[in-house]
């Protein structure tokens, strides 16, 4: 038997004046300071994006997880420090000889918010709930796509059974839910659960926070849960408030409205590493960006739909597409630096798993000139304007829907349209909003379409969306961002699934991004640095993820928020929050490294910022 037994581990704290960082450790298990409830101190946090669904069943934007991760509890989590998997709701875990049978000893202190006891019932009933039921299987039905049962032993005992071995038994990030709260709501919702989007507050769960308010557009509010079984978090409030435009969320937090601000472009930075009170984080990136090409949209019953470029189902033109494209032109010119040329789907901060083409793989590097000339001999002749037609001529002028609201997308696809034209490929480049975007992904109506995902300590997840029951079982229903099936990449995951030596496992993974990048549907173009900055005077100490070079924002576990404490005389924040009219009272979020950080929801989201 192998037993996993709670990680020795310590806290990276770090507090910051303007330019410097300190040091501070403390426990991982130990809770930092309660805030003075007279203060009724509020961490206030810029955001854009809309929320998809608060139903953890089904949501999947990066904005909803990343506030639902403090609501809810995982069986396991992160250790912020080694990016293993460490203990949440179970304490110890084994396993049996065989891979196939999982036993979960859970702590006997969690509470959720309304002062039930959290049992195994509620762990058992929630992983049932996602096997049983299509819909509530939508966000994190990859966890439980090999479990063949789940039975509560005794209240704190809970015992999966395998129908094969399963690689993400450590890393099952599954919210766990109140079976007395939300068993009533399938009942009630039926087919219709789909589309329950949570609304209900405050919500019900075993977090160190408490979702209490939601103002679509306006804000979003958490307030601490003080009988959480890690500690009080060190703030009374998390506040969200939206801004559309980044440029009014930097002078908000220039003006101490706000604490925090992430995804922010080079020259945001640049603007604000001057000045006091603010510092800024610069860390490895854990997302990519990339560019799918249509390669003719199918269900899983075969049913053709959409109208992307028929030529774009040949191979041979996806590549020459692709070695048109210099990546690190698109880091230097759409990224003006704050990125990592790509070539595999996992992230280099992953270091087990992080592939990229090299020697005889390298098979789409950029080379114009060999592109041309593969499209020569493949019969795409060359047209009185310049633009080619294909064997079956059709003119090869493609559409490209580009974020308009993400300033290195727009640059990229700039520098996309000329290089192609360099093909002979004529490019009409729609630079959209991003509800426009997501529509032309789920109706397939789209020929290029700028896409990318988080990727997880666990990578799992990014690669399930690729195999052949990943593709829709209607029009509009996809869970992923291309219309990929494969036979070859079919086995390559079930084998990586069912690999627990995580060497060969990784061989395998790296195996699987071979055959992305080599069919060129999913093109990755860049790793994005990530960028955040935060009022220094706001906050006096925070926890990265990992604890060097991490980042703040997109966090696997809730260290940042839970530990962070306020700086002393930052500002009380609890009048006026319900009207959206709280000014300048934000504890900020925290920690130096200055270096040189859906349902998709259908037709309502933006399909860029995802994990």
């Amino acid at each position: 038997m192998k037993t996993h037994h709670p990680p020795s581990g310590t806290l990276l704290r770090r507090t910051a004046a303007s330019g410097s960082a300190l040091l501070l450790l403390g426990g991982l298990t130990v809770a930092p300071a309660a805030a003075d409830e007279a203060s009724g101190t509020t961490l206030t946090v810029a955001i854009a994006q809309q929320v998809d669904s608060f139903n953890p069943f089904t949501a999947q934007l990066a904005v909803t997880t990343n506030i639902l991760r403090h609501v809810y509890d995982s069986l396991t989590t992160v250790d912020p420090e080694t990016g293993e998997p460490a203990p949440s709701l179970a304490e110890t875990w084994e396993t049996s000889d065989d891979g196939l049978t999982w036993t979960f000893n859970l702590r006997d202190d969690a509470l959720f918010s309304d002062g039930e006891q959290l049992t195994s019932d509620d762990v058992a009933w929630t992983f049932t709930t996602m096997m049983e039921n299509e819909a509530a299987a939508v966000a994190n039905g990859n966890y439980v796509s090999g479990f063949d049962t789940v039975t509560a032993e005794d209240d704190t005992t809970v015992v999966i059974e395998l129908d094969e071995p399963q690689a993400t038994m450590e890393s099952l990030r599954v919210p766990i839910v109140p079976r007395h709260v939300w068993e009533p709501i399938i009942e009630e919702q039926g087919e219709a659960f789909a589309d329950y989007t949570g609304d209900d507050l405050p919500t019900v769960g075993t977090g160190p926070f408490v979702l209490t308010e939601h103002a679509r557009g306006e804000h979003i509010r958490l307030e601490a849960n003080p009988d959480h079984w890690r500690g009080a978090p060190g703030f009374d409030e998390l506040y969200f408030r939206y801004y559309s435009e980044k440029d009014a969320a930097v002078e908000a937090l220039r003006s101490g409205e706000v604490s925090f601000v992430y995804e922010l472009t080079d020259a945001q930075i640049t603007s604000l590493e001057t000045l006091d009170n603010v510092a800024v984080n610069i860390a490895d990136g854990k997302r990519f960006q990339a560019f799918t090409i249509n390669p003719g949209a199918v269900t899983q019953d075969g049913e053709e739909f959409g109208d992307g470029h028929p030529a774009l189902a040949d191979r041979t033109l996806r590549q020459a597409i692709v070695m048109g494209i210099d990546n690190e032109e698109i880091v230097q010119q759409g990224a003006n630096g704050q990125a990592v040329a790509a070539g595999g789907y996992v992230p280099p901060r992953y270091t087990d798993f992080h592939w990229a083409p090299e020697g005889d793989e390298a098979i789409l590097d950029f080379d114009p000139d060999a592109a041309n000339a593969m499209l020569d001999e493949a019969g795409y002749e060359r047209g009185e304007d310049g633009v080619r037609v294909s064997p079956d001529g059709d003119r090869l002028e493609l559409r490209m829907h580009v974020h308009a609201d993400r300033p290195d997308n727009v640059q990229a696809g700039q520098v996309i349209d000329e290089r192609l034209a360099d093909l002979g490929i004529e490019i009409d480049n729609q630079t959209v909003d991003p509800g426009i975007l997501s529509d032309a992904l789920y109706d397939a109506e789209y020929d290029l379409i700028f896409t990318g995902w988080t990727v997880n300590p666990d990578p799992d997840y990014v690669f399930s969306i690729h195999t052949c029951d990943a593709l829709p079982t209607e029009p509009g229903t996809m869970q992923g961002d291309a219309y990929f099936c494969d036979e070859e990449y079919d086995e390559l995951y079930a084998a990586q699934l069912a690999e627990y030596d995580r060497a060969a496992r990784a061989e395998i993974i790296h195996q699987l991004q071979e055959v992305l990048y080599r069919e060129a549907v999913v093109n990755v173009l860049t790793y994005p640095n990530i960028m955040e900055a935060y009022r220094t005077d706001h906050v006096a100490s925070l926890q990265l993820e990992p604890a060097e070079g991490g980042n703040i924002w997109g966090q696997d576990g809730y260290w940042a928020w839970w530990s962070a404490e306020p700086a002393e005389g930052a500002g009380s924040g609890g009048s006026g929050v319900s009207t959206g009219a709280l000014i300048g009272i934000g504890a900020g979020v925290l920690v130096l490294v200055v270096a040189g950080a859906f349902v998709f929801f259908r037709r309502r989201s933006t399909v860029e910022d995802r994990e």
